[in-house]
């Protein structure tokens, strides 16, 4: 696909095309859903910007490239035919929670969101990856989603969550727990 120009006027008045044609509210449920994928796939540029890790980088480069599928997917109607989320993806990323949950060991209290730069990073795509998450279940309570969507982005926090604390561990930032006598 070659863009050559970066507007076309058509948003002017509030609307925008979905892939196939079909122009909708830019307030629209769906359209709000495939935003928010942005916003979570922007937010994981900001954690590569950081001090991260080659491996991590890589499955980060895998998970942007995902998401512009999610993101189309979500941008579709049922009968659209484009790239979609499939269980393939889901398996991918479930073996490398397994992975890396491994590795840092099981919690044994709630941790607060913080450590290195790059973990805090990830634990802030981490709570937009849930907010996505609640659009997509309030999309699939109206119309149509790719049923692999829900299993991806809940998958998704979860690796998010364990990455943080990798990259925190790494760093040698140690995990800070809840303290609910405070």
């Amino acid at each position: 696909m070659r863009i050559s120009k970066v507007y076309t006027k058509f948003g002017d008045k509030g609307e925008t095309m979905l892939v196939g044609g079909e122009v909708v509210s830019k307030n629209s449920d769906r359209v709000s859903a495939y935003g928010e994928v942005d916003e979570l796939n922007s937010a994981l540029g900001v954690a590569l910007s950081g001090n991260m890790t080659e491996d991590v980088k890589k499955i980060i480069n895998v998970i942007q490239n995902d998401l512009f599928i999610l993101g189309a997917d979500l941008a579709s109607t049922k009968e659209t035919k484009v790239p979609r989320i499939k269980k393939t993806k889901i398996s991918r990323i479930e073996k490398t929670i397994d992975k890396y949950n491994a590795e840092v060991g099981p919690l044994k209290e709630f941790i607060l969101p913080s450590g290195s730069l790059v973990g805090s990073n990830l634990h802030l795509a981490r709570t937009i990856c849930r907010r996505v998450e609640r659009r997509v279940v309030a999309l699939n309570e109206i119309e149509w989603v790719n049923p692999s969507v829900l299993i991806y982005i809940n998958r998704l926090s979860d690796l998010l969550f364990v990455l943080a604390r990798h990259q925190n561990k790494i760093s040698h930032e140690g995990e800070v727990f809840v303290d609910f006598k405070k």
